[in-house]
């Protein structure tokens, strides 16, 4: 059997990971080998490892690298104790190639520990531009280090053949986080209500804003501006909390002080797939700068007030609106998010991130790949 090892580092990025390790699995001729690293490890972020655990994916190597802080020079500190975990981690598995998924500092170690030991990479969700933070160089970092390469969308696919100078190695597969479509269960509005423990009539906005790391210096000039936009409509509010990039600590501070003076509104550490993608059928729109707003909200025609810099440069379909920082932007754009005459536009909408069979894809490429 060939060893696949596969990074997956947060809640993020496993719930994109999730239908190709169920893929991997059903392959007689490959040997699944999880390394389970990042926030997945921390209290501070719902311990998701248990959740990894529940879905009964066995759990080859756990790496312990965040520092307790979230400043740039801690963040620095844990790519370097990263590197040590993952090199001892790859050396202990053997792997015969290894994926690793977009663009998290978490991701940059392991791809370092691989290249001196010659361990083939397999990269998801490259080429893509995402000028707000600094993921987009990691990403194109991962890209020149990988071996593979696996790309959501054909413009992005041609990118990453300007990068390497080749197209033998480069697949268009779409996103395998729509694949999730297939297998997650979608409740009853009242049914869900009763599980999120929040009423849905009337509909609410689903928010969630990342720091923009090229400019960590705004962050809290940024998300007091949102949290003032969004008092202006009086709408039911659900959040979910930021990412453990730089100065996270700052954006969950003001979150957590906001939900407790706005009554209407609940605060998720962690909703994993399921949860978050029947919020997204159920909420009227969603706001913020999270990448579920240009890839998966477009499936479920949901509008997107999509704040600031740090998607800027990503493909994005008709639903995504495009807004500023300042208070008075983010509730214009919003205004037309949670128009009629907005969502009724949407109605034909396709999603340019694939159609929902990317896993399989991937593993039959890989899986070709080791057999040769």
């Amino acid at each position: 059997m060939k060893k696949i090892a596969v990074l997956t580092t947060s809640r993020a990025d496993y719930g994109i990971l999730s239908p190709i390790l169920k893929e991997i699995l059903k392959r007689k001729s490959l040997k699944l080998e999880l390394i389970v690293s990042g926030s997945h490890l921390s209290p501070n972020y719902g311990c998701t490892i248990n959740e990894i655990e529940r879905d009964g994916f066995k759990i080859s190597s756990k790496i312990e690298m965040l520092l307790a802080s979230n400043t740039p020079s801690s963040i620095s500190k844990s790519i370097g104790i990263g590197v040590i975990g993952f090199t001892d981690a790859l050396v202990s598995i053997k792997p015969d190639i290894l994926i690793l998924l977009g663009d998290r500092f978490e991701t940059l170690s392991c791809a370092i520990a691989a290249l001196p030991l010659n361990i083939k990479i397999a990269h998801i969700h490259g080429g893509e531009e995402t000028e707000g933070a600094f993921d987009n160089s990691i990403r194109h970092s991962i890209t020149m280090m990988a071996h593979l390469h696996f790309a959501s969308t054909r413009e992005y696919a041609k990118r990453i053949v300007q990068m390497v100078g080749g197209n033998e190695k480069v697949f268009f597969t779409g996103a395998p986080a729509l694949d999730n479509l297939k297998y997650v269960k979608f409740y009853k509005e009242k049914e869900f209500e009763k599980i999120i423990e929040f009423p849905l009539n009337p509909k609410p906005l689903l928010i969630t804003f990342h720091p923009v790391t090229r400019e960590i210096e705004n962050t809290k000039y940024y998300i007091k501006e949102l949290l003032s936009a969004l008092k202006h409509f009086n709408l039911p509010l659900i959040f979910t909390m930021p990412n453990q990039d730089t100065y996270n600590s700052i954006i969950r501070k003001e979150i957590l002080n906001f939900s407790k003076d706005y009554k209407n509104s609940k605060v998720f550490e962690n909703l994993g797939t399921e949860k978050y993608f029947n919020l997204m059928k159920y909420s009227l729109a969603m706001v913020g700068n999270s990448s579920s707003g240009i890839i998966e909200a477009p499936s479920f025609k949901l509008p997107v007030a999509n704040i600031g810099t740090r998607q800027e440069g990503r493909i994005k379909a008709k639903n995504v609106i495009d807004v500023g920082y300042k208070r008075e932007e983010i509730i214009k754009g919003i205004e037309k998010a949670i128009s009629k005459e907005f969502k009724d536009s949407l109605k034909n909408l396709k999603n340019p991130y694939g159609d929902g069979k990317a896993s399989k894809k991937i593993v039959d490429i890989l899986e070709k790949e080791l057999l040769k």
